[in-house]
């Protein structure tokens, strides 16, 4: 067996120790030039969004926003909120029962797909938007106005009931054409859960 003098033995530590620190100090320096790259992206990455952000496109994007729904035929002329979901994942409702709300993570009002506004009904005390919805046939219009001004015209095509806890993606999506769907709830009320039994869906379709 071969054995090392002592002093062989600590050249031969002292060489792997060297070793072992040039290795870790080239690692450092390779895990530098890595983190300044990254740091780098990141930074274009910014700057692009910072660029992109252009206060006018904002602003004009912020314009085309539904603010109004105008329904002559049953006296409607009311102010548009913008909803979300639910912790339930339901479609939220307006917050003000005057009010209606449009579905705001889904299709704008005049864009292909089918955009979703609802409102309250059957409130016991005073008159509420969506009252006289169930009193629209094919063939009536409403309008909705952005912030411009600028009105998109819809036509009744058909109603439908749906139970409260039905599947009903075709009220939220739509492959062709541009559409407006209208909720409200009638049916019976529900003392337990304080909700009532049906959805009424008025289907629209955009007139060009």
């Amino acid at each position: 067996m071969k054995t090392f003098s002592r002093k062989r033995l600590l050249v031969i530590i002292a060489a792997g120790f060297a070793f072992g620190c040039l290795f870790f100090i080239y690692s450092i320096g390779n895990l530098h030039e890595k983190l300044i790259s990254l740091i780098s992206i990141q930074d274009d990455e910014v700057l692009l969004a910072e660029n992109t952000a252009d206060p006018y496109h904002q602003e004009q994007a912020k314009s085309k926003l539904p603010v109004r729904l105008k329904i002559p035929g049953i006296e409607v002329d009311v102010a548009i909120e913008y909803v979300g979901v639910t912790p339930a994942g339901a479609m939220d409702v307006p917050k003000d029962r005057d009010n209606v709300a449009w579905f705001s993570l889904g299709t704008r009002p005049g864009e292909n797909g089918s955009a979703v506004i609802a409102g309250h009904s059957g409130y016991r005390a005073g008159k509420v938007a969506f009252d006289d919805l169930n009193t629209l046939r094919k063939g009536d219009k409403l309008y909705v106005e952005d912030a411009l001004g600028k009105s998109v015209s819809f036509v009744v095509r058909e109603s439908r009931v749906y139970d409260a806890g039905a599947y009903v993606p075709e009220v939220f999506t739509s492959d062709t054409g541009i559409h407006l769907n209208l909720v409200t709830c009638v049916g019976v009320w529900d003392e337990s859960t304080k909700r009532y039994s049906k959805r009424l869906v008025v289907f629209t379709d955009s007139i060009e």
